[in-house]
């Protein structure tokens, strides 16, 4: 009996180093959560997929950003080009307005119209420096926009001579919040807005910070710590989805990996390239769209996303 005791330790300790949690099944699917069924291509051919988003219609918009442009998938599927010149645009969300807000690494933060022919500057420097080069944002229920600003296509030496993390309100209003990680790059906050968290690509280490009200956040602490794709490595995030249980889906070298608010390990989900951002979408929001580096990807759920700015 202790034989099989212990022969049943070890199989389950080996499945934990292989970075497999118990909740995972041995085609990836994490019980409670997904997926339910193939992951599939959506498209493909492009340079470099980044920043999906949904509307509550059920289209999806992503960017290709080395060719400066904004793409829309909508509710049937069908691919068409959003918008031209996107000013290198990399991570979007759809605000109450129907605009899809974007961050341009070309160093500003803006809100094009839903007929793509309007585009709103929302902030485009800090104490009069523009911005290093606008990563990813996320959208607040007081009509705010948290968004990173890394050193990834920014002009050298960095124009605000660190890579930060920045609140603009809605009323115009720019703080700086965070300025002591190794480029930030994923933002979201949780389904209740009472936590903010921050995925660097710089290290491991993901953060969280408790949001005390619109754009004011009290002190970090490490909410997970990322599985490596090599023995040793110190290799960050990317984006990240977030659903309505809380649950985080961070993109890394290894795939999705999904942490539970608590940032307990729950299994990493597998895509045919390495993904760089995820969001949910479908009228159901029980889709995953993931855009990975020359592809957009689809996984139905058994879970529901979040959908920003939270109500």
């Amino acid at each position: 009996m202790f034989r099989i005791r212990l022969l049943k330790a070890f199989a389950l300790f080996a499945l934990v180093a292989a970075g497999v949690t118990a909740a995972e099944d041995k085609k990836g699917s994490i019980a409670g959560i997904g997926p339910t069924g193939e992951i599939k291509k959506a498209h493909s051919d492009f340079k470099f997929t980044e920043g999906p988003t949904s509307d509550a219609e059920g289209n999806a918009y992503f960017t290709d950003i080395p060719n400066e442009k904004i793409h829309k998938i909508d509710a049937a599927g069908k691919l068409s080009v959003f918008r031209e010149k996107s000013n290198f645009a990399n991570g979007l969300m759809v605000n109450a307005k129907g605009e899809i807000v974007a961050c341009e690494m070309n160093g500003a933060i803006v809100a094009i119209s839903a007929d793509s022919k309007e585009r709103r500057v929302i902030t485009d420097k800090y104490e009069d420096k523009r911005y290093n080069a606008p990563n990813d944002l996320v959208l607040d229920a007081a009509g705010g926009v948290y968004f990173t600003d890394p050193a990834f296509r920014a002009p050298m030496p960095l124009p605000q001579g660190k890579t930060c993390v920045y609140y603009a309100a809605a009323d115009g209003k720019v703080t700086r919040l965070i300025d002591d990680l190794p480029n930030p790059n994923g933002v979201r906050l949780s389904p209740d807005e009472k936590t903010l968290y921050v995925f660097p690509s710089g290290q491991k280490e993901m953060m969280s910070y408790p949001v005390e009200g619109p754009g004011k956040i009290g002190k970090g602490k490490v909410f997970c710590a990322l599985a490596q794709a090599k023995e040793g490595g110190n290799g960050g995030g990317d984006g990240a989805a977030v659903d309505s249980k809380g649950n985080i889906y961070i993109t890394s070298a290894t795939g999705l990996q999904v942490f539970d608010k608590d940032g307990k390990a729950l299994g990493t989900i597998k895509f045919p390239e390495q993904p760089s951002n995820a969001t949910f979408g479908g009228k159901d929001l029980k889709t995953l769209i993931v855009t990975a580096r020359t592809s957009v990807y689809t996984c139905p759920m058994e879970v529901v996303g979040h959908r920003y700015p939270g109500k």
